[in-house]
C-alpha cells in the first residue's frame, strides 16, 4: 500500500517537472533553424524537443527493419529458424529476466515469490529442464510437496535433469520416512553418477541402517576409488562392515563361514576390538587355542581392552587363579604401562590373593585417575589386607560417585552404548563409537567390569548399593 502511494506520487512530480519544463521551453525565445536543400526551417525550442524525440523513435525502428532484414536474408540463406529467433527475443529476454528473478527470490528465502517467476519463465522460455527445476525447490521451500514431485517426475524424461530429480524424490521419501523406497532411487542415483560423493554417503548410510552390509562395502569400494575417502579410513571402515556380514553369519550358525569372516574383518583391521574377540572365539571354538592368543596379542598391543582380556580368559577357561596369572603375563607384558594392562594385573592378582602385589600393578591410578573401577579395586585390596570395614565402605561410597571410566561412546553425540554397534543408536553415525571416556560418567557400565566381582563376603551396614553390586557376582574374573 505504501510502495503504491509512492509511485503514484513520483509520477505526480515526473509529470509537472516535464509540464514546467515545456512551459520554459514555450517562453524561450532561442529557436533553431535547419536548411535542407535551399529551404530553410525555423524550429522554437520546444518543437526541436520534439523533432529530436521523433528521430530518435524513427532510428530505432529503422535499426529493427534493419534487423529484420537481416534475419529475413539469413533464413532465405537456409537458416530456418533465423525469424524465429529474431521474433522470440524479446520473449527469451523476458524470460530469462524472470529466471533470474526467480532464483535470487529462491536464495533469499521467499518460496512464493520464486514460483511467480518460474512460472512466468515457464511461459517465456523453452527451457523446462530450468524452469520446472526452479519450480520443484520452490515448491519444497514452501512445503508443496506434490507439486515439488510433480516437477521432479516431469524431469525424468530428460537425461540431463533425471539425476537430479531422482534425488529431489529421493529426498521426498527419506522425509516422509519410506526408507525402502529412498534405498531404491539412491541405488539408481548412484548407478547414474557414481563419483556423488553426497550420493555415496546417503546410500552407505541407508544400506548399513537396512543391514545390507555387502551393499555397503561396494559403496565404500566406490567411495575410495572415486578419491573420496582416505584409504586407512576405508581399511577401517571396510573391517566394521565385514564384521557385520561375519555377526550375521554366525546367527546363521554357520560356523566355518563365520570363523573366515571374522578372520578377515580382524585382518582389515587389527585394533577393532570386536572383530578380533570374534576371530578368537571362532578359533578357541575350531580347537586352536595358539591362534586365538595371538590374535588378542596383537589386537592388545594396539589397543587394551576389558574385552580382550575376557576373551583371553576363555582360552584356559577351568585354570587357577595362580595358573591364570602366569598365562596373562604374555599379554600384560606387552604394554605394562597402560592403565587397563595395570587394573588387568591387579584384578589377576586379588584373584590369587596376592593383594600387596594388587597394590603395586595398582600404582598411581587411585591419586591420577580414580574411576569407579579402580575405587572398587582398592575397596577390594583393603578387605584382602584385612582392613576395617568402615575403610572399605569408605572406598565403596567414593566408587558410587566416581567417573565410570571409559566407554562405549558415539564420538558425535556423546550417547554412550553398553556394548560396541556400527551404527550409534542416538544418531545415527556410522562407525563413530570409540572405548573413551565420556565428557560426564553417566549411565550403566559398558562392561560391568569397574564393579570388581572380586571381593567376597558383605559389609555390615553402610554403602547397600555398593555392596549389592559387589556381592551380585563374586568370583567372577577368577572363573
Amino acid at each position: 500500500m505504501l510502495w503504491s502511494l509512492v509511485k503514484i506520487l513520483l509520477f505526480v512530480a515526473a509529470v509537472a517537472v516535464l509540464g514546467y519544463g515545456a512551459a520554459l521551453l514555450t517562453d524561450s525565445d532561442d529557436g533553431m533553424r535547419i536548411a535542407v536543400a535551399n529551404t530553410e526551417f525555423t524550429l522554437g525550442p520546444l518543437q526541436a524537443v520534439i523533432v529530436a524525440l521523433l528521430l530518435m523513435v524513427l532510428l530505432w525502428i529503422l535499426l529493427r527493419l534493419v534487423g529484420l532484414l537481416v534475419a529475413s536474408l539469413r533464413f532465405l540463406n537456409g537458416d530456418e529458424t533465423a525469424l524465429s529467433r529474431y521474433f522470440d527475443r524479446s520473449r527469451e529476454r523476458k524470460g530469462l529476466q524472470a529466471l533470474a528473478d526467480g532464483m535470487i527470490a529462491l536464495a533469499a528465502g521467499e518460496g512464493r515469490t520464486a514460483l511467480r517467476k518460474a512460472e512466468k519463465a515457464d511461459r517465456y522460455l523453452e527451457r523446462p529442464e530450468i524452469t520446472r527445476l526452479l519450480t520443484a525447490q520452490a515448491a519444497e521451500l514452501v512445503g508443496d510437496t506434490q507439486r515439488a514431485e510433480e516437477a521432479y517426475k516431469a524431469l525424468l524424461r530428460d537425461d540431463r535433469t533425471r539425476f537430479v530429480a531422482i534425488r529431489g524424490i529421493m529426498k521426498q521419501r527419506l522425509a516422509e520416512g519410506d526408507t525402502a523406497t529412498a534405498m531404491k532411487l539412491a541405488k539408481k542415483a548412484f548407478a547414474l553418477k557414481p563419483r556423488h560423493v553426497e550420493t555415496q554417503d546417503l546410500l552407505l548410510k541407508l544400506q548399513a541402517e537396512g543391514e545390507d552390509w555387502k551393499g555397503a562395502r561396494a559403496t565404500l569400494q566406490a567411495k575410495v576409488k572415486a578419491g573420496a575417502l582416505p584409504r586407512d579410513v576405508y581399511r577401517r571402515r571396510d573391517a566394521v562392515l565385514a564384521l557385520q556380514e561375519a555377526r550375521e553369519v554366525f546367527a546363521e550358525g554357520n560356523s566355518i563361514e563365520a570363523r573366515e569372516a571374522a578372520i578377515a574383518a580382524n585382518k582389515l583391521s587389527p585394533d577393532l576390538i570386536p572383530a578380533a574377540t570374534m576371530t578368537a572365539r571362532s578359533y578357541i571354538a575350531e580347537g586352536k587355542p595358539k591362534y586365538a592368543a595371538r590374535v588378542l596379542r596383537k589386537a592388545w598391543e594396539a589397543r587394551p581392552h576389558p574385552d580382550l582380556a575376557a576373551a583371553f580368559a576363555e582360552i584356559a577357561p577351568d585354570e587357577t587363579p595362580v595358573e591364570r596369572l602366569k598365562r596373562f603375563a604374555a599379554l600384560t607384558s606387552l604394554r605394562p604401562e597402560h592403565e587397563e594392562t595395570r587394573l588387568l594385573q591387579a584384578e589377576l592378582q586379588i584373584a590369587a590373593e596376592d593383594f600387596p602385589a594388587a597394590r603395586r600393578a595398582l600404582g598411581d591410578l587411585v591419586e591420577r585417575h580414580p574411576t569407579a573401577r579402580v575405587l572398587t579395586i582398592m575397596a577390594a585390596i583393603e578387605r584382602g589386607e584385612g582392613a576395617d570395614d568402615a575403610v572399605v565402605r569408605g572406598w565403596l561410597a567414593k566408587a558410587l560417585t566416581a567417573s565410570r571410566g571409559p566407554q562405549w561412546t558415539c564420538d558425535s553425540c556423546h550417547n554412550i552404548h553398553s556394548h560396541w554397534v556400527p551404527i550409534c543408536e542416538n544418531c545415527g553415525g556410522f562407525d563413530t563409537l570409540s572405548w573413551s571416556e565420556p565428557p560426564e560418567g553417566t549411565g550403566p557400565s559398558a562392561t560391568q567390569t569397574e564393579m570388581l566381582p572380586l571381593i567376597v563376603g558383605t559389609p555390615d551396614s553402610a554403602a547397600p548399593e555398593a555392596e549389592g553390586v559387589i556381592d551380585a557376582e563374586p568370583q567372577k574374573a577368577a572363573n
